[in-house]
């Protein structure tokens, strides 16, 4: 097996982290959680435009997040890997510790 070069690494995680740093993106990748949706099915769980849903997965298709597969006239949205809402929890959790920290601090 190839190593990877650490520089390729950090330059794919930066990629990531950009595409997980919108707030839309992060509820249409828990959305998916529980399995696959269409853009229509995400948009209104979203209360978005169609077209804005569209959008947010391509964004999420392209760093490889999400992948698309059509049934009959439906295009079918799924998480590539539980990872990805295993390292967004870890972060909600971590932003939960500092809110906290936070508060303690002030209190």
């Amino acid at each position: 097996m190839a190593r990877v070069d650490a520089g390729e690494i950090y330059e794919l995680h930066a990629r990531v982290c950009k595409a997980i740093a919108d707030g839309k993106r992060l509820l249409i990748i828990s959305e998916l959680r529980d399995g696959p949706r269409t853009v229509g099915e995400l948009a209104a769980a979203l209360g978005v435009p169609q077209a804005n849903a569209s959008q947010h997965l391509a964004i999420l298709r392209d760093r490889g997040i999400v992948a698309a597969r059509r049934s009959g006239s439906n295009i079918w949205y799924s998480l590539t890997s539980e990872k990805i809402t295993e390292a967004i929890d870890l972060m909600c959790e971590f932003m939960a510790e500092q809110a906290q920290s936070r508060r303690s601090l002030a209190g």
